[in-house]
């Protein structure tokens, strides 16, 4: 093992996914910081399992890693366009929302050109070092080589995992059967296998279920029987659209994250779970998509091959023959039905998980203030609370769903949150972050004083019959 070089590092990243990426091209700017930032993957990869043709980013191109706080890097969406000779046709093609594997290009650009991003750089180990008041990190390459190095500060972006509903677990984890039981993380390695299935059930309310079930019915043949049968299962009422409203996007500023934070923590928990269409909503244009797709299948009284089911719970999985079958509940009628099918994509989502890294001999996980569920104490800078022998800081980005509200996985507030980071890390601004950011007042006017209600009297009551 190499011991690293002196001085220890400034900053050391966990993780380069869009938000650390951010937090990298922003500190790119600040040369008296030296930050590095770890990755296992070869190179930038971002949800390649849905980067289908068509798809687009749910967020403005405006959104990038560095525009909504620095709109005069070098390492914005736009100055990529130039680069690469695609402003005039981005011009002329008037878009807001840029295509996903476009945006996934855009990354790779700037993670390739940022000296301080390495990849092929699997953290191992998450450490305090007491003897020199410093973390410790071990990574180790894909042929087996190993390197410590040190870092006042820590910053963990290690993104999200999978989550897939409990009754299919046994199915996923024995194994036996690639390729038709799986998330749609890896519905796009395949998709060739499931579009030549005879009968495929998306699962999954969201955007990525609407766009995994678009695909599918667009490998339908038209004028016969080709491509699968669709069938499109949720547990939510409705197929409901995204809050795209212009007010109602207010709650992606950080005016809203101020005022969540203040919030007990039973009424945060409270709104997270009623606000889910401004998170989990699926865009009103993949709906009318969805829609014409079915039209034009049903053109000369033709029956569509695909089925739309809202409201609906599954609640056992299980391999019978050849295929697949369901147990599931209708949630309003109370009612169990089976459903056969060949195959099952869980496009349900994604949630933060411990990483393993803070684990194991002397990992830092026994000196994290976890909360009573297993979750980071998070403050109004992302900072992890840590046992107070730690004199070093560790940050961590798109786990703070439950500290910060619906903002969290949103690419609106990246820019905004790696900014935050980077002001706190260099303990000065380095960019300047603005103050108001929305229209709504969330909460009580700060005039407003709480009028404590008059008692009532024996004589007001005396009047009042």
């Amino acid at each position: 093992m190499t011991e690293s070089p002196t001085p220890v590092y400034d900053l050391v990243g966990v993780g380069i996914g869009p938000f650390n990426l951010s937090l990298a091209a922003l500190a790119h700017g600040a040369p008296d910081l030296r930050t590095l930032f770890l990755d296992a993957k070869p190179a930038f990869s971002w949800h390649p399992g849905l980067l289908m043709e068509g798809t687009t980013l749910q967020v403005p191109f405006l959104a990038d890693l560095v525009t909504m706080v620095d709109p005069t890097s070098p390492w914005s969406y736009l100055n990529y366009l130039r680069h690469h000779d695609r402003m005039f046709p981005f011009f002329f093609s008037e878009r807001f929302h840029i295509p996903r594997r476009e945006y996934d290009a855009y990354c790779r650009w700037v993670s390739d050109a940022l000296p301080s991003c390495q990849f092929d750089a699997y953290v191992e180990r998450l450490g305090w070092d007491e003897e020199r008041d410093v973390f410790a990190v071990t990574h180790r390459a894909a042929d087996g080589t190993r390197t410590r190095v040190l870092a006042r500060q820590v910053v963990l972006g290690v993104g999200t995992n999978p989550v897939v509903p409990k009754a299919l677990r046994p199915l996923l984890a024995d194994g036996s059967h690639p390729g038709r039981v799986l998330h749609s993380a890896d519905y796009r390695t395949h998709r060739a296998r499931l579009a030549a299935c005879d009968d495929v059930t998306v699962i999954g309310a969201g955007q990525s279920g609407a766009e995994v079930a678009l695909d599918l019915l667009r490998h339908q043949d038209g004028e016969g029987a080709g491509g699968p049968y669709v069938r499109w299962l949720a547990r939510t009422n409705a197929f409901a659209p995204m809050e795209y409203s212009k007010i109602g996007l207010e709650h992606f500023t950080p005016d809203y994250i101020r005022y969540f934070r203040a919030l007990p923590e039973a009424r945060r928990e409270q709104l997270v779970a009623e606000q889910w269409q401004l998170y989990k909503g699926v865009s009103e244009e993949t709906l009318a998509e969805l829609h014409d797709e079915l039209y034009e299948r049903t053109i000369g009284g033709a029956e569509p091959r695909a089925a739309l089911h809202p409201g609906v719970a599954v609640v056992e999985a299980e391999a019978s023959g050849d295929g697949l079958t369901l147990t599931c509940r209708h949630t309003q009628q109370d009612t169990l039905f089976e459903i056969r099918t060949s195959a099952i994509v869980s496009a349900t989502g994604y949630a933060a998980s411990r990483p393993a890294f803070l684990d194991g001999p002397d990992g830092l996980g026994a000196l994290v203030d976890w909360d009573e569920k297993g979750r980071y104490r998070i403050d109004g800078d992302y900072r992890v609370t840590l046992d107070p022998r730690v004199s070093g800081r560790l940050y961590v980005q798109n786990a703070e769903l439950h500290t910060h509200g619906v903002g969290a996985p949103d690419l609106t507030l990246g820019a905004w949150r790696a900014a935050t980071i980077l002001n706190a890390v260099a303990g000065r601004t380095v960019l300047r972050v603005p103050q108001r950011t929305a229209w709504t007042t969330f909460g009580a006017p700060r005039a407003a004083v709480k009028v404590p209600t008059p008692a009532r009297t024996a004589a007001s009551e005396e009047t009042q019959r």
